[in-house]
């Protein structure tokens, strides 16, 4: 359990980081496979970071708190609402280019532990069915510009 001191390492306060969305989107995509079959792996957790890594995926953002990122993630998704969590973690940035990386690492993480359990092939079904049919996020406007926009529209 996290201390309540401690800030929720997935929530996003600030509009600027995207950037840390898209780490948490990575990050829970491997997260779900790795929970899938009850039995999360150092090996599973640590593929996680080393995808990300490879691929420079995030380089803003520290392997400490990538890991703080999936222990809290992994945490979650063994709750029975882990459907929501799973979606909303990946509507913010549903429309950045992440679903072949998304996909890629799914895969990666299920076969990490040399043991890919039914669970886990059902997990990255379900992230691909998420990827194609997920609601596409819609960018925030100020204000100014959106009476910009609908004077512009008239």
């Amino acid at each position: 359990m996290s201390d309540a001191n401690q800030p929720n390492p997935i929530e996003i306060t600030e509009p600027s980081s995207l950037n840390e969305q898209a780490a948490a989107a990575l990050v829970i995509a491997g997260a779900l496979v790795a929970v899938a079959d009850r039995q999360v792996s150092p090996l599973e957790r640590d593929e996680v970071i080393r995808f990300v890594r490879d691929r420079k995926l995030a380089p803003h953002i520290t392997d400490d708190r990538l890991f703080a990122i999936f222990d809290e993630l992994a945490e979650r998704l063994e709750e029975p609402d882990f459907a929501n969590v799973v979606i909303d973690t990946l509507r913010p940035v549903s429309d950045l280019p992440l679903a072949t990386h998304l996909m890629d690492l799914s895969e990666r993480v299920a076969a990490a532990d040399e043991d890919v359990h039914p669970h886990e092939v059902q997990a990255i079904k379900l992230l691909r069915l998420l990827t194609l049919v997920l609601p596409r996020a819609k960018p925030v406007v100020s204000n100014a510009r959106a009476e910009q926009r609908a004077v512009s529209e008239e």
